[in-house]
C-alpha cells in the first residue's frame, strides 16, 4: 500500500471515530481504490460502512439512484452525477458521510470539454449540504487516478475534522 494513501486513510478513520460517523464511498475512474485505501486500515470496520464501485452508467443508476436524466444532460464527468452519487451513497448505506470520484482517467476517453485527467469529486453528509468540486490532474492514468484519491480523502478528512 501507499504509504501516503495510508497515512491519510488512517487519519481521516481517526477524525470519523472521533466524530462517530461512518464512511461511505461512490466511485469510478478510481474503480475501488478509495475503499482499499480506506481498508487498508486495521480496524477500519469502526468506521467505513460500505463502497459502491459504479464504473458504468446503468450501475450509477441502479446502485446510487444518480438520474437518467442528469447522465444524459451532463454525462457521468460533471459534479452534477457526482453530487447525485455522494447522496446516493447515502441513501444507499448506513453512514454519515459519503465521497463520490468520476472522471477521465485516460488514455481514452477525453472529449472536447472533458480532456484526460478532468475528475470530478463530491462530499455528502447527512444534514449539511453537499460540496464538488471539478480537479484537472496531469499524467497517466495512474498517476490521475491516484491524485483523486488523495484528493477526496484530503477533503474528506477536512470536513470530519470539522465535524459538529
Amino acid at each position: 500500500m501507499d504509504e501516503q494513501l495510508h497515512t491519510l486513510a488512517k487519519k481521516l478513520g481517526e477524525a470519523a471515530l472521533r466524530a462517530g460517523v461512518m464512511v461511505a464511498t461512490a466511485e469510478s475512474c478510481t474503480g475501488g481504490w478509495v475503499a482499499e485505501a480506506l481498508t487498508s486500515v486495521a480496524g477500519s470496520s469502526k468506521w467505513f460502512e460500505r463502497g459502491f464501485i459504479t464504473y458504468s452508467n446503468i450501475s450509477k443508476q441502479e446502485m446510487l439512484g444518480v438520474s437518467e436524466n442528469t447522465l444524459k444532460q451532463f454525462g457521468a464527468v460533471s459534479e452534477q452525477t457526482v453530487i447525485e452519487m455522494a447522496e446516493g451513497a447515502l441513501k444507499h448505506s448506513h453512514a454519515h458521510a459519503g465521497m463520490a470520484v468520476s472522471g477521465v482517467a485516460g488514455p481514452g476517453g477525453a472529449v472536447l470539454d472533458k480532456p484526460i485527467g478532468t475528475v470530478c469529486l463530491a462530499w455528502a453528509v447527512v444534514g449539511q449540504k453537499t460540496h464538488c468540486l471539478t480537479e484537472h490532474f496531469t499524467g497517466n492514468r495512474e498517476e490521475i487516478r491516484r491524485q483523486a484519491v488523495i484528493t477526496v480523502l484530503d477533503r474528506m478528512l477536512v470536513i470530519l475534522a470539522g465535524w459538529k
